[in-house]
C-alpha cells in the first residue's frame, strides 16, 4: 500500500499544527523570576548598606575636609581641603617609615599563618580521633579568645620578670618589648596564635573532601609528603587557599589591638608603629580627625587593590572562583 505524497504533507502539515497549538498553551517562565533572588538579598543588603557603605562614605568625606577638635567643639567652621590632607600625609616621612612597617609585618603574619595552618591541617588527616579531637580544641580555644585577653597573656608569658620563657630559655630579665624587631616578632606570634585554627579548619574541611583514591595512588608513586602537599593537595584546594589567604591580608594588615596593648601604643619613639595604630594616634591622641580618615581611606585603597591583583593574576591562571 502506497502513501501518496500529499497525504504525507498533510500529516506534517497537522503535527506542525499541533506542536504550534502546545506551544502556544505551554505556560511561559515567570518574567519576574529573575528578580526574586535580590528580594531575598534585599535585607542583607540593606544591612550592609548601613553597616559598611554609610561609615565609607563618612571616611572619605571626612579625609576632604579641615576636621579636628576645633570643628568638633564647634569653634571653627568646617572646611573644604580637598586633597591637601592626602598632601600633607604623603609629605610625611613618618606615614612612609609606617607604611613599610606594616606591608612587611602583614606579609610575615600571613605567611606565617599560612604554613602553620596548613601544615596542622596536614597533621590532623595523620592522627588519630582523640590527639585530633584536643587539637581542634585547643586550637579553636585560641582562636576564640579576645585579642586583648590573647595579647596581655603574651606579655605575661614573655615577662621579663615573671615570664616562664625566659627563665626557660635562660634569658635573665630580657625585654622583648623594648627593641624593635623583637616586639614585632613577639606581636607576630601572638597574630599567629589567634589566627592559624581558621586557616587550620577550613583547609583541613578541603582536604577531607579530596577523594581518598587520589591521596593513595600517589603515595603508591613514591611521593612524600610534602610533594603531595605541593603537587596534589594544593592545586585541588587553590579556592580554598584564596579565601584563606585574602583574609589573612585583611585581617593581618589592619592589626590593631595586639600592637597597641603589646606595645603599649606603638613602642618607644613609635618604634612598633602600624597604620591602624598611626591613624589611632592622628586621630584621636592628636585630634587630627580629616588626617586619621586620610590614613583610613589609604589602608582601604591598599587592600582593595591587593585583592583584585591577586583574583586577577588567578584568573590568568585559569582558576574559577
Amino acid at each position: 500500500m502506497t502513501v501518496s505524497p500529499s497525504g504525507s504533507g498533510g500529516a506534517v502539515r497537522g503535527r506542525v499544527r499541533v506542536r504550534r497549538g502546545l506551544s502556544r498553551s505551554s505556560p511561559r517562565p515567570f518574567r519576574g523570576a529573575a528578580g526574586t533572588p535580590w528580594i531575598y538579598l534585599a535585607p542583607a543588603l540593606v544591612v550592609l548598606g548601613g553597616l559598611l557603605v554609610y561609615p565609607v562614605y563618612q571616611l572619605g568625606l571626612i579625609s576632604f575636609l579641615e576636621y579636628t577638635q576645633a570643628q568638633v567643639s564647634g569653634g571653627e567652621a568646617t572646611t573644604f581641603r580637598g586633597f591637601g590632607n592626602y598632601a600633607e600625609l604623603f609629605g610625611d616621612g613618618e606615614f612612609w617609615r609606617v607604611l613599610l612597617a606594616t606591608v612587611v609585618f602583614a606579609a610575615a603574619c600571613v605567611v606565617s599563618t599560612l604554613a602553620v595552618g596548613c601544615a596542622l591541617a596536614v597533621l590532623l588527616t595523620r592522627v588519630r580521633a582523640v590527639p585530633r579531637l584536643v587539637l581542634m580544641l585547643a586550637a579553636l580555644g585560641a582562636w576564640a579568645t579576645p585579642a586583648v585577653t590573647g595579647s596581655t597573656v603574651w606579655l605575661l608569658l614573655f615577662d621579663p620578670d615573671f615570664g616562664p620563657v625566659n627563665r626557660m630559655l635562660g634569658l635573665g630579665d630580657h625585654s622583648w618589648t623594648y627593641g624593635r624587631y623583637s616586639a614585632f616578632l613577639l606581636v607576630l606570634l601572638e597574630v599567629v596564635w589567634c589566627s592559624f585554627p581558621f586557616v587550620m579548619v577550613t583547609v583541613y574541611a578541603g582536604i577531607r573532601a579530596v577523594p581518598a583514591e587520589v591521596l593513595e595512588a600517589a603515595a603508591l608513586d613514591g611521593a612524600s609528603q610534602w610533594r603531595i602537599w605541593r603537587s596534589v593537595l594544593a592545586p585541588m584546594l587553590r579556592p580554598i587557599l584564596v579565601v584563606v589567604t585574602i583574609q589573612s591580608v585583611i585581617w593581618d594588615f589592619k592589626v590593631f589591638t595586639q600592637i597597641y596593648v603589646m606595645t603599649n601604643g606603638g613602642g618607644i619613639a613609635g618604634q612598633n608603629l602600624v597604620l591602624n595604630v598611626y591613624a589611632y594616634q592622628k586621630a584621636f591622641a592628636s585630634s587630627q580627625y580629616s588626617l586619621g580618615s586620610a590614613i583610613g581611606v589609604v589602608m582601604l585603597l591598599i587592600l582593595l587593590a591587593v585583592t583584585l591583583v591577586y583574583l586577577r593574576l588567578l584568573r590568568r591562571q585559569g582558576e574559577e572562583l
